[in-house]
């Protein structure tokens, strides 16, 4: 059956034959110039698959009439366009499929269509690590140390690109995920097999809505649902809620998008907008540069929304120029958008759409700001960051306090480094990292970080040789324009000299810091200060030895970096004393608005962009010279400590199995609010004491040759035993921070690893009883993969962060949440007793169901299975078995 919502139009490129659109024909349809930009795009998705499973003429109706039906849980299925991975969570993903291969051979099944359909890319950002830095060759010593650690995942993910179609891989080395996604792989219109139509695109990393700001559509999903999607298989969601976000006012001179996007993360946290889209809108979005949008879109997770959507406009346009694209195809773009009504004039208030809510921020209310020290909603205004920090000294242990005793808050340790004689205090900064592609992607701020250098160091100042600085651009263009404007050298001089093309230390691969440093924070227990330009700064993920992070601009990473502490008011205190005893403001080196975009204009042209982009596939020789085996199946080594095939499809079979009631399921772990995925499955070190190491030191291996937790998700063994390894978790069975919990059976305080290990023999069941924002951050599969393979069959918590929940949906982990107004201590529920969860025969999405607990209390949970197509796959025990099952037969 053909298409019926198909129009033929007028050639929208002369030189190619008459093109098709997919739109309703009925532009002047009130609904569809009713609905707010990004549910169009579902609605164009919807249309463009009409024909296909799951996508239904009903289901079009539906998103055209989402005005009505926002409130009522409708079920729309979305299939985008695109997929992106980053290397962390693409490796699993390759190795997944590798194995549903494997699976589908052993059912009959033809392995070889277990491959992707639609356009696939992984960006290899998340290996390289900053060992070396302040140093002219530090950027190629971490390279070199990057292929040392990864050449055997390097030669799987090579292998992956020659056996899949439709997977490109981006070498290491060429950037940050959503950087070069922005810069080069977007298309904003895709032009494919004779249609137009928006792009759109799903990626395996939280931080994928950075698109957004170029009008792309773009969300973060667990790799189980990517993998599915990438299979055929569309995302099933229900129809969202859209916050319009209105912007109005200018922005004052000495705020950045930094500030901008800070505010907004605190703000919108208090909204409430989880599962939400969030649409921005009104006339100060035309103020800002595509730069700034797609640093407010990237920490969108951060805020807790689906989406943060930047409808296109003529500035979107100008942007795609600018990075060097095809002129042709950018003219065809803004014409196609004009011709479905797309495209936008922020300026005009007819073209504002219905939301489900709006709020507005007046950009000039916004002043400089830092967030944390722990969390990046907790907003701090600069002028308040020694006065806040000093509060958080002596506040009770959470999220702004550390409970350090007050006889203790002006401590210092003296301690020895290179010769010299340093002290490091409380808020001492021993991070400061120019990182993240939030930051590193937007030229005003990263110039505006060189200018300050160069003032800097003209005016005499300089940063401690202690502190770990470092510089990990998200392009290759970020280095060529800092270098052409001339203030790169100036950067170095104060110790930010490039180190890698990765996400570095905004993930956690910041590497050591010096002995002596780490001596003296241990001896003084010292809470020591990271400072970055990430969008992360969650306990435990940054470094084991910093305390407090927080979230800042480049220019005031920098700021800091001098300062060499966090306790300073920058309006009263000098940033040092130059040599001749001068002191130095802040406001002395501050650069003006009007000198950032000067030096913009002339340096950050579009043949920068199409210099690096041209040969990024083919630049990293290191990376050419791979050698990957050929054949479509793969050949595990049963040696490889880095890619295993995973349990998760043996004794598959076709036949489904009912769902069983879990009877009698110890309690795992009991959690407080906001548990991070960094919590239940961490990227960075493994520690010498952990689980994951002993596996690893029985292979034969040194503490030198572990390497990280994220570089180890393709082997099943080592991400199992990271499970719930975070050195900060906190354990409300436990009375101190750690990877620990009460075997209840023995009584015992055994590692997280041990004490599932020890459940499982004896055949019991487990659940994590959790609170508030359970999984929120980083989109990692592992953190539902690992829990199921400890035996966890359900979590019963107060609310889920979006990606999280799905994934947990992915690996048929049932996610529980309490009824409205209860919670575990209005239950009375200590995690100490026995849980029988009451599976009933016949289930619907969002079900009420019964818990029994062994004291004879019963209450009732949600199960949060939301739509139909994630009760299929719940009885099929995962998105992944349905996708072999559906492969095979």
């Amino acid at each position: 059956m053909s298409n019926p919502f198909v129009r033929i139009v007028e050639p929208l490129d002369p030189k190619q034959p008459l093109k098709k659109f997919f739109n309703l024909g009925k532009l002047e349809d009130v609904r569809y110039a009713r609905l707010p930009f990004s549910i169009r795009i579902l609605l164009e998705a919807a249309i463009r698959n009409c024909d296909e499973f799951l996508v239904k003429k009903g289901d079009v109706e539906n998103i055209l009439n989402w005005k009505v039906m926002q409130h009522k849980s409708v079920e729309v299925p979305f299939k985008p366009a695109r997929v992106i991975l980053q290397d962390f969570t693409g490796v699993p993903a390759v190795v997944d499929f590798a194995a549903m291969r494997d699976a589908v051979k052993r059912l009959g099944g033809d392995p070889e269509k277990i491959n992707p359909i639609c356009p696939a890319d992984l960006v290899v950002d998340h290996s390289i690590q900053v060992d070396f830095n302040r140093q002219s060759d530090s950027l190629q010593k971490n390279q070199d140390l990057e292929f040392e650690r990864n050449k055997e995942r390097f030669e799987f993910l090579k292998w992956g690109s020659q056996a899949f179609k439709n997977l490109r891989i981006i070498p290491p080395g060429s950037g940050i995920i959503h950087q070069v996604n922005l810069e080069y792989l977007a298309r904003v219109v895709m032009d494919q097999d004779g249609y137009y139509y928006p792009d759109s695109v799903v990626g395996t990393d939280s931080h994928t809505t950075m698109i957004d700001g170029l009008g792309v559509l773009g969300w973060g999903v667990g790799g189980i649902e990517a993998e599915a999607v990438m299979l055929g298989q569309p995302i099933s969601m229900v129809l969202p809620e859209v916050v319009g976000y209105k912007l109005v006012g200018n922005p004052q001179p000495l705020v950045t998008s930094t500030d901008i996007v800070l505010t907004i993360t605190k703000h919108l946290r208090q909204v409430g907008v989880v599962g939400k889209f969030v649409e921005f809108f009104g006339p100060g979005v035309a103020q800002l540069s595509i730069a700034d949008r797609a640093t407010i879109a990237n920490m969108c997770p951060e805020y807790g929304a689906t989406a943060a959507y930047f409808p296109v406009d003529d500035i979107s346009i100008g942007y795609l120029i600018q990075t060097g694209r095809d002129k042709e195809k950018v003219m065809c773009t803004k014409r196609y958008l004009e011709a479905v009504g797309m495209l936008r004039d922020f300026k005009n208030s007819s073209q504002d759409p219905d939301f489900t809510q709006v709020v507005e921020l007046d950009l000039h209310t916004v002043v400089p700001c830092c967030s944390g020290p722990k969390r990046p909603q907790d907003k701090v205004a600069v002028s308040d960051m020694k006065k806040d920090f000093e509060t958080c000294l002596g506040a009770k242990q959470g999220f702004k306090g550390f409970q350090i005793a007050p006889d203790r808050h002006n401590s210092i340790v003296k301690f020895n480094f290179e010769g010299c004689d340093f002290e490091l205090a409380h808020g001492s900064v021993v991070i400061a990292a120019i990182t993240s592609c939030t930051n590193t992607s937007n030229p005003s701020v990263m110039l505006g970080a060189g200018l300050l250098a160069k003032k800097a160091v003209e005016a005499g100042l300089t940063v401690k040789p202690y502190i770990k600085t470092s510089l990990s651009p998200g392009s290759g263009v970020v280095t060529y324009y800092l270098r052409e404007s001339g203030v790169m050298r100036y950067l170095s001089q104060l110790g930010f000299d490039v180190v890698g093309y990765g996400c570095m230390t905004c993930i956690g691969n910041s590497g050591p810091l010096p002995e002596s440093v780490v001596e003296a924070i241990t001896q003084g227990d010292l809470v020591a200060v990271g400072v970055l330009s990430g969008n992360r700064n969650f306990e435990g993920r940054v470094h084991p030895n910093t305390r407090a992070n927080y979230l800042a601009s480049p220019p005031l990473v920098i700021a800091y970096a001098i300062a060499g502490t966090i306790r300073i008011d920058f309006e009263k205190e000098p940033l040092g004393i130059n040599a001749s005893g001068k002191k130095i403001f802040l406001k002395d080196i501050w650069p003006t608005r009007n000198e950032i975009q000067a030096v913009e204009r002339q340096f950050v042209i579009p043949g920068m962009f199409k210099e690096v982009y041209q040969k990024i596939e083919t630049v990293n020789k290191s990376w050419n010279a791979l050698d990957a085996p050929s054949d479509k199946l793969y050949t595990w080594n049963p040696k490889s400590t880095y890619i295993k095939s995973p349990p998760f499809f043996d004794g598959l079979t076709l036949a489904l199995q009912t769902p069983k009631t879990i009877e009698d399921a110890y309690v795992l772990l009991s959690f407080g609010d906001s548990v991070t995925t960094d919590h239940i499955s961490p990227a960075g070190n493994i520690a010498r004491n952990s689980p994951a190491a002993r596996y690893l030191t029985s292979r034969g291996l040194t503490p030198r040759e572990f390497n990280s937790y994220g570089s180890r998700r393709g082997n099943d063994a080592v991400m199992a035993r990271g499970t719930f390894a975070n050195i900060r978790l906190v354990n409300k069975f436990i009375d101190k921070q750690g990877p620990q919990t009460i075997h209840f059976p023995s009584g015992e305080i055994l590692d997280v690893f041990d004490a599932a290990e020890r459940y499982k023999q004896a055949g019991h069941p487990l659940i994590v009883l959790a609170g508030k924002e359970y999984g929120a951050g980083s989109s990692r599969d592992w953190a539902a993969k690992g829990p199921f393979l400890l035996g966890v069959k359900a979590v019963l918590a107060e609310s889920y962060e979006r990606i999280h929940r799905s994934n947990l949906v992915g690996m048929g982990v049932i996610p529980l949440q309490y009824l409205p107004g209860e919670d575990a201590g209005t239950l009375g529920l200590t995690g100490r007793e026995r849980y029988t969860i009451i599976i009933p025969e016949k289930l619907k999405p969002q079900m009420n169901i019964q818990i029994k607990l062994d004291t004879g209390k019963t209450f009732h949970a949600i199960m949060r299975f939301d739509t139909d197509v994630e009760l299929t796959y719940f009885h099929n025990g995962g998105i992944l078995n349905y996708m072999i099952r559906k492969m095979a037969s």
